[in-house]
């Protein structure tokens, strides 16, 4: 299986030598990471891969080969997702669903620091314990109808008042062309032309007129390279609600990554709090505090900030409201800051624009942003940049 893993990379014009392999057979020889296709996935990058510059080649190559093994397995019979949604999901009668007991966000934090404490073992169907497929608070794939959802994804109620997992954030992706066009378009009413820095582009009329007045001999002449001088920052909220708008979300990205010549992005989750971060060349997340952010760009920087705004509202009006770690300051005294520091700034929101009104959490943001919050449509971003252009 190995050599041919390594033949495999090899066919992909990846430079992996004999040695390297060697060392990957050496490493896995000795029990030291459990044995999953993920784990050996980040093994065989960190000893056959040296230049950070493959990794999307080794990740396309890493696929090919994992659904190679997968295409020579025994085919088996596959289970309907509904069969095993009603085994593992305990039944509830409405009257049951009614007589759960709400705790309130503090006590139920409280208990749940409690239940980390004392808990030894998996419990499923239960109603008190951290598990799955029951009536506890804690836990995911049951019911409950103000709880802290944590370690899977939603049963579809939606109930859940604070979500206790790490999410494995991704950039998004900056070659997404289809459906960018009319994106283009409404961007460009944001638009500041000027010619800067080295003289690199051939200035045709003026080369005509000079050669001309030296008597015919060739007399070229460059100027530097038109661009759009406006300056943007983008804040882009990559949380768990913005999945069913990745697309479009990838789509505005990409045009304004081709009509912004100076662009700057960083991420944050559902809302801003003390830091903000961006991705390097390594794909690691490299935070900066968000004080430091205001500090670094002047008010001659127009901000566009993209997110659904759909999170719960202490989120935003408390401290202690981030599903990543305990916030001092609550979200909207951020938010307040950055209006403060960059009065052009605006918010796209991708959810569509007759769901604001029954969103609470759309409506603070909304507040704050002082109506300066635009739905994700072509005249929509007309109308942002505009505000912006002004």
């Amino acid at each position: 299986m190995f050599i041919d893993f390594f033949y495999h990379l090899r066919k992909y014009q990846l430079p992996v030598s004999v040695k390297e392999y060697l060392t990957l057979l050496e490493v896995l020889s000795h029990p030291i990471m459990p044995p999953t296709l993920d784990d050996f996935y980040r093994m065989a990058r960190m000893t056959l891969i040296k230049d950070e510059s493959l990794f999307d080649k080794y990740d396309q190559a890493f696929a090919s080969f994992a659904k190679g093994i997968e295409a020579k397995l025994p085919a088996s019979k596959e289970i309907p997702m509904d069969w095993l949604i009603k085994e593992f999901q305990k039944r509830l009668t409405p009257e049951e669903k009614a007589a759960i007991e709400k705790h309130g966000l503090e006590k139920l934090l409280e208990l749940f620091k409690q239940r980390l404490e004392e808990q030894k073992e998996r419990h499923a169907g239960g109603n008190k314990w951290i598990g799955t497929g029951g009536s506890s608070p804690f836990g995911h794939g049951g019911y409950h109808p103000e709880g802290i959802r944590v370690g899977g994804p939603s049963a579809g109620n939606r109930t859940a008042i604070k979500v206790w997992e790490e999410r494995l954030f991704q950039e998004y992706d900056a070659n997404q062309e289809l459906g960018t066009r009319n994106f283009k378009v409404a961007l460009r009413r944001l638009r500041r032309f000027a010619r800067e820095g080295a003289a690199e582009e051939l200035d045709l009329d003026d080369t005509i007129r000079s050669t001309a007045r030296n008597a015919g001999y060739l007399d070229v002449k460059m100027v530097p390279e038109r661009h759009n001088s406006v300056k943007v920052l983008m804040l882009l909220d990559v949380g768990g609600s913005m999945d069913d708008h990745i697309q479009r979300v990838e789509e505005l990205f990409s045009a304004a990554g081709s009509e912004f010549h100076h662009l700057e992005v960083y991420y944050f989750h559902n809302c801003v709090y003390e830091r903000v971060w961006r991705y390097g060349q390594d794909r690691r997340r490299q935070y900066i505090d968000t004080w430091d952010l205001l500090r670094k760009y002047n008010e001659d920087w127009r901000v566009i900030m993209v997110g659904d705004a759909t999170m719960s509202p202490y989120e935003i009006m408390a401290p202690g409201g981030s599903v990543e770690h305990f916030n001092k300051e609550a979200g909207a005294t951020w938010l307040q800051r950055i209006i403060d520091t960059w009065p052009k700034t605006v918010w796209l929101n991708p959810e569509p624009s007759h769901y604001w009104q029954y969103r609470q959490s759309i409506s603070l943001i909304r507040n704050i942003m002082q109506d300066h919050m635009y739905p994700i449509t072509v005249s929509g971003i007309e109308q942002g940049m505009r505000f912006l252009s002004k």
